[in-house]
């Protein structure tokens, strides 16, 4: 793991322009820490924060991901987020491998909103996985993350990966769904002029 120390200036730069950005006290990470933003702003302010969410996730290096993905939980939640919202595919396998390893608290959260909004079965598969790896009874990890993700992967696809988890023994799927529809809708999108840049 890639810590943030004074000397390396990838990744402390990275962090401050992608990760700790933000007005005031409460800093990016911390909004989308369980999804907050949807709980702690008003309706205004949040599409304020989702619309500003999109230059950082077009302007983000692949090279800057990376450094994110390697550093600690708050790098790898924002990191995950901005690769959800620009929906970089390449970061697949990464993400899959960084979820099934499970290393950091709340970080799983992030890797499961982007595995929805790729949306395929692969993806789903690697959710699944993770849910047979770490049963709800035992760990106490990012399984409401990774249901809500399959759920939100079969209201989309018309597939029914869920099926098998969505039994009592499972905790309450988060509303990865909703935060996918946040990120779609015209609060979250860019305004028409810098949509012309993607």
């Amino acid at each position: 793991m890639r810590f943030p120390r004074a000397d390396d200036v990838e990744l402390t730069t990275a962090i401050r322009r992608y990760v700790v950005a933000g007005d005031g006290k409460i800093k990016r990470y911390l909004h989308l820490l369980g999804g907050n933003f949807t709980r702690t702003m008003s309706e205004g302010e949040r599409a304020a924060f989702l619309q500003a969410l999109h230059t950082p996730a077009r302007e983000i290096s692949d090279k800057e991901l990376e450094a994110l993905l390697e550093s600690e939980w708050r790098s790898r939640l924002t990191a995950s987020w901005l690769i959800a919202i620009g929906r970089r595919e390449r970061f697949r396998g990464w993400l899959a491998e960084l979820l099934l390893a499970s290393e950091l608290v709340y970080a799983g959260e992030g890797y499961c909103l982007a595995l929805a909004r790729f949306g395929t079965d692969q993806d789903a598969a690697v959710l699944a996985a993770y849910l047979d790896r770490y049963p709800a009874a035992q760990y106490a990890y990012n399984q409401d993350w990774a249901l809500g993700a399959l759920l939100h992967i079969d209201q989309v696809r018309g597939s029914s990966h869920a099926a098998e988890y969505s039994a009592s023994d499972w905790p309450q799927a988060a509303p990865v769904g909703t935060f996918c529809a946040l990120l779609d809708s015209g609060a979250g999108r860019p305004s028409t002029e810098s949509q012309a840049d993607d």
